[in-house]
């Protein structure tokens, strides 16, 4: 059994109920910062009018909108959690890295403290996995109805 199937395995079996409720949370975050996101086209535009490279920039703009919709709403009912959270992942660390970390860590409008918890989030979630209480598990235990 390679590292991969034994930290999945670790993850599936040491799960607690508040880890779905967190999981939860967690998904539906995501999901309305890809609402917010698509609703301020401001930034977004200023971002494709910033760039030297526009078509790249309105493809990251399109991918980022995606991933967080399609993303939070996956993470939050518990299905494909791990494939949904790597695709999370390169967008947190660019959040902080490129957005956040801009404007500091105690800026009156610094979401740095929010981008590094969720990043911490989603690597524990990739560990874990989706937990008892998610319909990966429905679908793992109903898989022969």
């Amino acid at each position: 059994m390679n590292l991969l199937h034994k930290i999945e395995s670790w993850g599936d079996t040491h799960q607690n109920k508040w880890f779905s409720i967190l999981r939860l949370v967690l998904g539906l975050i995501i999901f309305f910062k890809g609402i917010v996101f698509i609703q301020n086209t401001d930034a977004i535009n200023g971002m494709i009018a910033n760039s030297s490279v526009a078509l790249y920039a309105v493809f990251l703009a399109h991918y980022v909108a995606l991933v967080h919709l399609m993303g939070g709403f996956l993470i939050a009912i518990g299905l494909v959690t791990r494939v949904s959270v790597l695709f999370q992942i390169p967008i947190l660390v660019g959040a902080i890295v490129f957005v956040n970390a801009q404007k500091g860590f105690f800026s009156m409008h610094s979401e740095l403290p929010l981008s590094i918890l969720v990043l911490c989030l989603l690597i524990l979630f990739l560990i874990v996995g989706s937990g008892k209480y998610s319909a990966d598990e429905f679908m793992r235990t109903h898989e022969h109805t």
